[in-house]
């Protein structure tokens, strides 16, 4: 690094040179899939724009055959006069400078998504093309831009029958590294979301790389109600009405709305999204504050003055909200959030204007329905029953030394370093893997955990934590790890919830004792059910960990395919058919060996490190909090696959068998 630090340092990028310079800052992430995709949903939100500003019913997005994507609306279109001020098209301004747009202004735009203006031009920074196409006036528009930058001006290039605007985009392939191409389930999963939170808004779906191209339709005309049913569709209500709250109160900059749809099941988590002018946010915000706090209050309120509660003197948030399943939208005319991609609302008036209309809303809800109210207030005090349950278990367990460390456990063989940033652990499919994974491994960084046989299914002991605590190899992988188990209910600032009587054994993903785990299991049907066990007990004990992107899939090969001394390893059988050709090329009659590893046990240590824990040459696949959601909901994949209901269990499995590929029985 050099010392001579002077006025010739600073650079100044133009334009949308910042965006390709640092496109995470914008979009993401742009080497595992969120920063592509996000590329669709900022152009998505402009048309939902239209939508909410009363001028759009209908957008269709396309994922065409040479990797673009269109996005058309059928809104007012872009303005395409000149702008006084840079002397070229509006739209062209819109396109190449940040923080442009019509959502600065609030006659334009009461409320908007894309309100600081950097969304559809950072899209258009890191694409190799784009094309926009205005339809205005009766006149067509075209302008096309290479990387960001025009290729001339704003044509007129004739007459148009409609309004609206249009924009094909083709991502840079030298920005984008890794994932490069489209997930048509992520795109309609996100779609239908936005359908949901707009009623009445059409949106269509195509991909033309597929042989036969079917057209997908997410229309609700329920808004939020439909989103809530959607949400509880695997799970049994306990009242069918969906309870839905809206109201506005006027503040100095416009109008902020409020809308709420929620509903109760015999479920035992919950499932509350937050939303501010159609955008996810993921991490809450303040809307989240005010909903907790008023919800909390105003049941045990209603509560206490009908003497439901039953040697329960007060219940908490979590107790309330367990098994909830609730939307919250907020529509606000200028909105302040934690971060460009707007994952949490900050605005601080929101906490107090969603209270109030909750408090009013949910309280008359709750005096005109007291056979609902009081099937809400027996489940809560239920809940309650079954934590205080829990905590004894919790007591006990550590009693036993399970949760205080304690020391490690035997079959661990643990790494060298003891920094947690670099260290990782291996949790493996029986001895035999983990023997090979001990002998193979690099013995600085890398820690082997084996575990015997299948882990208790935590799914169908949700009532009964004390079996999931008294579990020997869940036992083991809590002190391996040495981070604590269990899910913290974080009380949001204000919030009427009663500290939990165990808050200091929760798990605390800072004190992980590795960067990184690692379950790594057979690529058979045995193995799938093994690395399913240990994610539902991960998700519902340790979420933090997956939140935290500490959970990784070992990806071992499916096959060697050898001839002479050449080895290579394929991971399906399209990749083990094109290894075999080109080994034979020349020698058509070469002999080739194939080996089918059933187990990773069938591989010697050397082969285990080459192709399954080698950094520099593995692959792996990061476990997300979005693998676990299906248009927003919680973990539906674990209710259905590992709870108790076999009926529901076969028709998933006869609904998708078709689908599955590489199935070993």
């Amino acid at each position: 690094m050099s010392d001579d630090y002077s006025a010739s340092s600073i650079q100044v990028l133009e334009g949308l040179e910042a965006v390709r310079k640092r496109p995470g800052m914008y979009l993401g992430d742009p080497h595992d899939g969120s920063a592509l995709h996000h590329c669709i949903w900022e152009t998505v939100d402009n048309a939902v724009d239209e939508h909410l500003a009363g001028y759009n019913d209908k957008i269709d997005v396309i994922a065409h055959l040479d990797g673009s994507v269109s996005v058309r609306d059928y809104g007012r279109g872009i303005p395409v006069g000149i702008h006084a001020d840079f002397g070229i098209s509006a739209a062209e301004v819109i396109m190449t400078k940040l923080h442009a747009g019509g959502k600065f202004d609030n006659d334009s735009y009461k409320v908007s998504g894309g309100l600081h203006g950097v969304g559809v031009s950072a899209v258009n920074a890191v694409s190799e093309w784009m094309v926009m196409t205005i339809y205005r006036d009766g006149r067509t528009w075209e302008q096309a831009y290479s990387k960001g930058i025009p290729d001339a001006p704003l044509a007129d290039i004739g007459p148009a029958d409609a309004t609206g605007t249009m924009i094909r985009f083709k991502p840079d392939l030298t920005i984008f590294t890794h994932i490069i191409d489209f997930d048509l389930s992520i795109i309609d999963t996100r779609l239908r979301e936005t359908a949901f939170l707009n009623a009445g808004l059409c949106i269509s779906i195509a991909d033309e790389r597929e042989e036969e191209i079917d057209t997908i339709e997410h229309r609700y005309d329920g808004g939020i109600s439909e989103f809530v049913r959607k949400l509880n569709e695997r799970r049994n209500p306990l009242h069918n009405e969906v309870v839905h709250i809206k109201g506005s109160i006027e503040i100095e900059l416009g109008t902020v709305e409020v809308e709420v749809a929620l509903q109760w099941s015999d479920a035992y988590n919950e499932s509350v999204l937050c939303y501010t002018n159609i955008i996810r946010n993921h991490d809450g915000g303040t809307h989240l504050s005010g909903f907790k706090t008023s919800l909390t209050r105003t049941l045990n309120q209603y509560a206490q003055n009908r003497k439901l509660l039953k040697n329960v003197n007060q219940l908490s948030g979590e107790d309330i909200r367990e098994g909830i399943a609730a939307i919250i939208s907020i529509k606000h005319p200028d909105p302040s959030f934690s971060s460009q991609t707007k994952d949490k609302l900050v605005s601080s008036e929101v906490k107090g204007i969603t209270e109030k209309i909750i408090n009013e809303k949910l309280g008359e809800f709750l005096e005109e329905n007291p056979s609902i109210a009081k099937i809400i207030i027996e489940k809560a005090v239920l809940a309650s029953t079954a934590r205080e349950a829990a905590r004894k278990a919790r007591d006990l367990t550590r009693r036993k030394g399970v949760l205080e460390g304690g020391g490690l456990p035997g079959k661990l063989a643990d790494c060298q370093s003891r920094k947690p940033e670099e260290c990782e652990i291996y949790i493996v499919e029986g001895d035999s893997a983990g023997g090979s994974a001990k002998t193979g491994r690099d013995r600085r960084t890398q820690a082997i955990l084996p575990l015997r046989g299948k882990i208790l299914n935590v799914e169908r002991q949700l009532k009964n934590q004390a079996k999931v605590f008294q579990n020997q190899e869940i036992q083991t992988m809590i002190k391996a790890l040495g981070a604590g188990v269990g899910n913290p209910i974080i009380a949001e600032e204000g919030e009427d919830s009663l500290t939990s009587d165990f808050a200091d054994m929760f798990f605390n993903v800072e004190k992980l004792r590795y960067g990184k785990i690692i379950i790594m299991t057979d690529a058979d049907i045995d193995g799938a059910h093994i690395r399913t066990l240990i994610l539902t007990f991960i998700w519902r004990f340790m979420r933090p960990a997956v939140e935290h992107g500490k959970i990784f899939i070992a990806q071992p090969p499916l096959y060697q395919v050898a001839r002479g001394r050449q080895t290579r390893y394929a991971f399906s059988d399209a990749e083990r058919d094109m290894h075999i050709a080109e080994l034979k090329v020349g020698h058509e009659n070469a002999k080739i060996g194939i080996q089918r590893y059933k187990g990773l046990g069938e591989m010697n240590p050397e082969q285990l490190w080459e192709t399954t824990m080698d950094p520099e040459t593995r692959t792996m696949l990061r476990v997300t909090a979005e693998d676990f959601t299906d248009a927003g909901g919680d973990s539906q994949i674990f209710s259905t696959l590992m709870g108790d209901d076999v009926p529901e269990r076969r028709a998933f499995i006869e609904k998708y068998a078709q689908e599955v590929t590489n199935l070993d029985v």
